[in-house]
């Protein structure tokens, strides 16, 4: 099983739904949403996994993001009512990260009938693993997503999941420019062996989390591939025209040209985000850098569908 990890922001909660929509997510892929805000379009992914009869696990405490404040905001009342009512759903895998305050949080949860065995955890700080081991001292929860770290591979011996940030993050858009290609990932090949039930990644955005984004000098976006020994590798394409945030449609076509000759010389599966970022290209046309993100990310869970179910 494979368990992308979203912060749930816009860009990200619409790539999810789309992909739902169209059935591209496949049978093996269940997204892990922290909430960073309640929106509408928080409320309408939900809804859509529960139409398409999709499972799909919300963090009921999210570390960033002001969605507890945002279910405290009386003029969110609205949103507040229909996600309760939606997460009480029971596709919806009720999710906790572990911390300080997870004896309280937990307590809430189960006066509200969920148990601790129905739960998916993210227990990835080590100071919290002796929280994780006092409230799950005899229960397992469903899934438990943890680092590839000796500590935790000893405290968590049942029903866990490698969390690593596959994602080498850059500081500058137009760092890319001098590592085009790079390995990515090769968990989907060991996952089983290892003893995990799965794995699980922040997909090409990475974990560090901004609260707002800005207008980048260059415009960079990331697809990934398999290569000949089934690993993932990661190929970026960055625009030429980098000395000021002006014409940010003229630096998007110059990235994506590089990505549409290389997928003409590079037996490189398809899939629908792949697919819509090379029809920009052939009508030149610019969808906006949110965009650019959602289509990347499709391609990323459509390829990795496409492989668990064995058609790659």
């Amino acid at each position: 099983m494979y368990f992308p990890y979203f912060r749930g922001r816009q860009y990200e909660l619409i790539a999810l739904r789309e992909l739902a929509s169209e059935n591209l997510l496949g049978n093996r892929i269940i997204p892990v949403v922290e909430p960073v805000k309640l929106s509408s379009t928080l409320v309408k992914t939900i809804k859509i996994y529960l139409k398409e009869n999709k499972p799909i696990a919300v963090i009921h405490n999210p570390s960033v993001g002001s969605f507890r404040s945002d279910m405290n905001n009386t003029e969110k009342d609205s949103y507040k009512k229909e996600f309760m009512s939606l997460f009480k759903e029971d596709n919806i895998i009720k999710s906790h990260i572990i911390n300080d305050d997870s004896q309280e949080q937990l307590s809430e949860l189960e006066n509200q009938g969920i148990e601790k065995n129905e739960l998916l955890v993210i227990n990835n700080n080590r100071d919290s693993l002796k929280v994780y081991e006092d409230e799950f001292n005899n229960v397992d929860p469903r899934y438990v997503l943890i680092p590839d770290e000796r500590a935790f591979l000893r405290k968590v011996k049942n029903n866990r999941v490698l969390l690593v940030d596959k994602f080498e993050k850059q500081i500058r858009n137009s760092d890319y420019k001098h590592i085009t290609d790079e390995f990515f990932s090769e968990d989907h090949l060991y996952f089983k062996e290892e003893g995990f039930e799965g794995f699980a990644d922040y997909s090409i955005i990475g974990d560090f989390y901004l609260e707002s984004g800005f207008a980048p000098y260059a415009v960079a976006f990331h697809i990934v591939y398999f290569a000949s020994d089934k690993s993932l590798r990661v190929k970026h394409f960055v625009s030429d025209s980098n000395e000021d945030i002006k014409n940010p449609a003229k630096k998007f076509y110059e990235a994506v040209e590089k990505l549409a000759h290389w997928y003409q010389t590079e037996s490189i599966e398809t899939t629908l985000g792949l697919d819509t970022l090379l029809k920009h290209y052939e009508n030149e046309t610019y969808p906006g850098l949110g965009s650019v993100k959602k289509l990347s990310i499709m391609h990323h869970l459509e390829l990795i569908g496409k492989y668990l179910a064995g058609e790659i």
